[in-house]
């Protein structure tokens, strides 16, 4: 079917964090958010429909993820979507993808041990890590003129530090919207296996890709030492259902898994609501997915024309993947203060700093959302920094 995306929907008065809770990151309620990672848009057809079917039975008791339905739910999806085979015992539930990499975390390393990453970087990573009472191990990434490349010499040094024992790794990477090449993931596989580093792979992101890029899951070239954490929330609208999944090749580390999310947390009994949705997002959304992708394309071309145009101090290069858009501000000659003042307190809009991503530089817009509300903040973003 056609799905319209033009189409405005009101989220206000839905308990959402990026409408009705925008205060809490800008301080004021009264602005245009483009803050916080979820869309616009309403959840496929196949989604609803199922989630309407299912609640029309009035019993909610405890669920269970371990079945043929769900895994191959995921099976079928990396296999037509990717060209993969997925072994469908490496399948684990998780409640979110954040608690598998902080599980993982805690498995794999020991407190005061290292956590490598590529900054800038999702800012709840900057919390898993330091929270855990782990050290950050940064990497920068390259500038987007540079195509955000790897600093191989700084990994390398990196990764043979006695005390960094774990990768994390995001693919396609937020903020940028990098994905990491095949050769790229060959490299950093082999390096991690000569200095004995395990990778977490976050690719919650991995679905909405673009022409130019191709995604491959890191388990295409390694099956030790490494888990992939993924979720449908994120293509699909429905973070607010709760649930994500794993690729575990190892049994010894599933099991260790299973004992955190079941003994140790008791949260094995997986949301209902979440289970049935993202088996009806992979069964049936394709082609939501190719629509969905066409259309914030044409988002991404309209932002690049108008900051070309109006601002064109902004520089900004098209991602390969995500809907997110991270702006090189730097040329304004604003602080990173400044300019969210300006944004916020005269423009009315928000979008966040990339101070929250480790990068002051730089600005990040979630452009997932109707051409008419992006034009909308667009021009408040203009309004906000030309006065």
């Amino acid at each position: 079917m056609q799905y319209d995306f033009n189409k405005v929907i009101n989220r206000r008065g839905t308990y959402s964090t990026q409408w009705d809770y925008i205060q809490d990151r800008f301080g004021r309620s009264d602005i245009l958010p483009f803050s916080i990672s979820d869309t616009d848009f309403p959840v496929p057809v196949g989604v609803q429909e199922a989630l309407e079917q299912r609640i029309k039975h009035p019993i909610y008791g405890y669920t269970r993820w371990n079945n043929e339905d769900y895994k191959n739910s995921i099976i079928n999806w990396f296999s037509s979507q990717n060209q993969v085979t997925i072994n469908p015992d490496w399948i684990l539930y998780s409640p979110s993808v954040v608690f598998s990499i902080a599980t993982f975390i805690r498995m794999k390393s020991a407190v005061g041990e290292s956590v490598a990453v590529f900054t800038p970087m999702y800012d709840a990573f900057y919390h898993v890590i330091e929270d855990n009472q782990r050290v950050l191990a940064p990497v920068r990434l390259g500038s987007a003129q540079q195509d955000y490349s790897i600093d191989w010499d700084t990994l390398k040094t990196v990764l043979k530090q006695t005390a960094t024992k774990i990768l994390l790794l995001t693919n396609p990477h937020n903020p940028t919207g990098k994905v990491f090449s095949d050769d790229e993931l060959k490299h950093i596989v082999a390096l991690c296996q000569q200095y004995n580093v395990f990778i977490i792979s976050d690719d919650i992101h991995k679905d909405i890709v673009y022409q130019k890029a191709a995604y491959t899951p890191v388990t295409e070239f390694t099956t030790k030492n490494v888990v992939l954490c993924c979720s449908a929330t994120k293509t699909f609208n429905t973070p607010g259902l709760i649930g994500a999944y794993l690729f575990e090749p190892e049994a010894e580390l599933r099991e260790m898994f299973l004992c955190e999310l079941k003994q140790k947390n008791a949260l094995s009994s997986a949301s209902i609501l979440g289970i049935e949705s993202q088996m009806a997002a992979y069964n049936t959304g394709s082609d939501y997915l190719v629509q969905l992708i066409t259309y914030l394309q044409n988002n991404f071309d309209y932002l690049s024309t108008f900051l070309k145009s109006q601002l064109p101090e902004i520089r900004f290069k098209q991602p390969e993947a995500t809907y997110l858009a991270w702006m090189d501000v730097s040329q304004l000659g604003l602080t990173a203060e400044k300019l969210q003042d300006k944004l916020v307190n005269t423009g009315r809009v928000g979008i966040m700093s990339g101070t929250t991503y480790g990068d002051s530089h730089y600005l990040r817009m979630n452009i997932a959302c109707p051409i008419s509300k992006l034009q909308e903040g667009l021009k408040r973003m203009e309004y906000g920094i030309r006065s």
